[in-house]
């Protein structure tokens, strides 16, 4: 199968935050699903993260604009539940 071609097989939501969530918090907001459609639709190897925490630094939209996020947690217990988690 081709990178190209991945799609995930099943999909559920986060029930309580973690590292992981907080990722696919900053993915979903720039607009994709997770780190590997971002990876396929921008054509990069690597994502732009804080060496302090591994959060994601930096992500490019769609529309070309960026989204900056910050070194601290940004998902809140309100909004975990929005997280979609994608199977593949």
């Amino acid at each position: 199968m081709a990178s190209s071609d991945v799609k995930p097989k099943s999909i559920s939501h986060a029930k309580k935050w973690s590292e992981e969530i907080e990722n696919l918090y900053r993915f979903q907001q720039a607009g994709y699903r997770d780190e590997t459609e971002y990876k396929q639709v921008k054509q990069v190897s690597v994502v732009d993260r804080w060496p302090e925490t591994g959060y994601v630094k930096k992500l490019q939209r769609r529309d070309n604009t960026f989204y900056y996020y910050n070194k601290q947690r940004e998902c809140d217990d309100k909004e975990v539940h929005k997280v979609k988690i994608y199977t593949y």
